[in-house]
């Protein structure tokens, strides 16, 4: 099973000779976009240094690193959620990447105080309406979705899902256990339907009118905007979203990464901190923002027009999101809450 979900991507040559031991960079990934392809071939023609990229699920490609042990060829590790990324650092797999020019970059609320790992792209988890309808009043936080006004207008995915587990997480960083079980149990109560599909079908649901507010990432409606489909931009032109927790002294906007770490035995750390490095250059940073529907972790980093023409936002810290405990409590809140 696990050599089946572990795909090799195509290496580049390299053109330019570094060392004999640093001519490659293996990167272990559970990201899968074309983009990154697309990244990998710009660092290779930058430095000479080629990339070797394995795609898996996080958590496969960690127990892989650990079984490997010191003889891993595993240089970097790259996943989605900064949960995920948690648990990479308690596995023991990663060490501190000690990269200056990064911590420059990447701000503070999105790097790892460990220095173990760091946010390369933000989505953020936002409140999505329609348009024609106008913003349901008195929507302005994620704690406001468990309101009984809002009964029955409510579609998500399910709550198993990381993307909801991580946002479960951050409100019971906020709000305590108590608070936690109360907003999911409102949450709950207010679903249009049992919960189904993934992101785009919660949105998609609005026009139709099955609901009137869906829970859904930034990244897929930008997708959906950009289609070559009419009928998906339609329903772009359509959906407007409200960036939560944005009031002064709020916390922000809740938001999932993707972040990279520098694996303990990388066989080619020089490599793998040249490509670390360059993961938050501007060029690396456009490729993916502008490719892929993402917001850039470096701020002031171009954006796609369809992502800046949503709106400004303040992210929230992941710090909330470090302890892989407090995620596994919020998923066993929700479902002991009715959310399914």
């Amino acid at each position: 099973m696990l050599r089946r979900h572990l795909l090799a991507l195509a290496v580049i040559a390299a053109p330019v000779a570094a060392s004999a031991q640093q001519q490659e960079v293996n990167v272990y990934t559970a990201r899968h976009y074309d983009t990154d392809a697309q990244l990998y071939e710009a660092f290779t023609r930058a430095t000479g240094i080629r990339v070797r990229a394995i795609q898996g699920d996080a958590d496969q490609l960690v127990a892989r690193i650990q079984s490997e042990g010191a003889n891993s060829p595993a240089d970097v590790f790259i996943t989605v959620d900064a949960t995920r990324l948690a648990r990479a650092e308690q596995a023991g797999i990663l060490q501190p990447y000690a990269l200056p020019a990064v911590d420059a970059r990447v701000p503070a609320g999105l790097r790892d105080p460990n220095g173990q790992w760091f946010a390369i792209t933000m989505r953020g988890r936002v409140i999505m309406y329609d348009k024609q309808a106008g913003p349901p009043p008195g929507l302005t936080r994620y704690e406001d979705l468990a309101d009984p006004r809002f009964r029955g207008q409510i579609c998500v995915r399910a709550s198993n899902h990381p993307y909801n587990v991580a946002l479960a997480t951050s409100i019971l960083a906020a709000d305590g256990e108590a608070g936690t079980e109360a907003w999911a149990r409102g949450v709950a109560a207010n679903l249009a339907r049992p919960p189904q599909g993934g992101d785009r079908d919660q949105f998609r649901a609005i026009p139709s009118g099955q609901c009137r507010i869906a829970i859904s990432n930034t990244y897929y409606l930008g997708h959906v905007g950009k289609s070559d489909r009419a009928e998906d931009r339609a329903v772009f032109e359509r959906i407007g979203v409200i960036f939560p927790n944005q009031a002064a002294g709020d916390r922000g906007t809740h938001i999932n990464v993707s972040g990279a770490g520098l694996v303990k035995t990388a066989p080619h750390a020089e490599a793998a901190r040249r490509f670390l490095e360059y993961l938050v250059s501007d060029e690396a940073q456009r490729i993916v923002a502008l490719g892929n529907m993402e917001y850039p972790a470096v701020p002031g980093a171009p954006m796609d027009p369809i992502l800046v023409a949503m709106g400004e936002f303040r992210p929230e810290s992941i710090e909330a999101l470090r302890d892989p405990a407090r995620a596994a409590q919020a998923l066993q809140i929700m479902q002991r809450a009715g959310w399914r």
